[in-house]
């Protein structure tokens, strides 16, 4: 199963999963583009929206009978502080958390249960390390996924069920930058969504805790910034940063 599937990231990591032979569930909340997709890899469409708990407690239970989740789907436009509602807050914990969360839980239950194999991957972000101005809620909650399924990884460890977090740096052409038509500085590395499509079979086939789909510059940058935040955040004032972040 693919969470998120008709997005731009969602669609290169089902083609690529088809290409190699996988039998597809493809969800999201376009069916058009979920119908499309699915003449393109023969899979089967199952219309979803993970800010609704009755579609995910659906979505939860038909995972069950997949040898694989792959936990894609995720919302990335921050609303201006001054727009910021408990509801928008509500949908954003919901959709990039919660659900991929409660997906998680209940699939490893399932196959523990069963003594049966199978693979989790959690696509989280680089920006699940390093905060960004104007990026809060998406920072909030990337933090919050690598921090479950890093921990999900250890718990797992010796079973028959796997969990890895494959962490995406700046991709073109796809995914929440991309879309929001964000800036980057001159200079700053991309990388494409079959880059994250190939990071999600390696850690399905690998299982490894973390995948980094990122240039080992920009890794050192953000594990730089997780350690000195402070002058992580001076540096990116100094860049501007919040220019190219404002206005989504």
């Amino acid at each position: 199963m693919v969470t998120g599937a008709s997005g731009g990231l969602g669609m290169a990591i089902s083609r690529e999963l088809a290409r190699r032979g996988a039998e597809l569930v493809l969800t999201a909340r376009r069916e058009d583009l979920l119908a499309t997709l699915a003449v393109e890899t023969n899979g089967e469409v199952v219309v979803a929206d993970l800010a609704n708990r009755h579609d995910v407690d659906r979505l939860t239970e038909d995972a069950t009978g997949c040898d694989a989740i792959v936990l894609n789907a995720g919302m990335g436009n921050d609303n201006e502080l001054d727009e910021v509602t408990p509801e928008g807050i509500d949908q954003v914990i919901d959709v990039n958390l919660r659900a991929p969360i409660q997906m998680a839980v209940a699939f490893a239950q399932h196959k523990l249960a069963e003594h049966s194999p199978g693979r989790i991957v959690l696509v989280g972000s680089l920006s699940g390390i390093v905060a960004t101005p104007n990026t809060r809620m998406y920072n909030a909650t990337k933090f919050g996924l690598r921090g479950f399924a890093l921990s999900l990884h250890q718990d797992l460890l010796g079973t028959s069920v796997a969990a890895s977090l494959v962490a995406p740096g700046f991709i073109r052409d796809a995914g929440m930058f991309a879309e929001n038509d964000i800036e980057l500085p001159p200079g700053v590395r991309t990388k494409s969504p079959q880059d994250v499509a190939l990071g999600v079979v390696t850690a399905i086939e690998s299982a490894p805790p973390e995948v980094f789909v990122a240039p080992p510059e920009l890794r050192a940058a953000a594990k730089f910034s997780s350690v000195l935040p402070g002058l992580s955040a001076t540096i990116q004032r100094r860049a501007g940063v919040a220019d190219r972040t404002s206005g989504r």
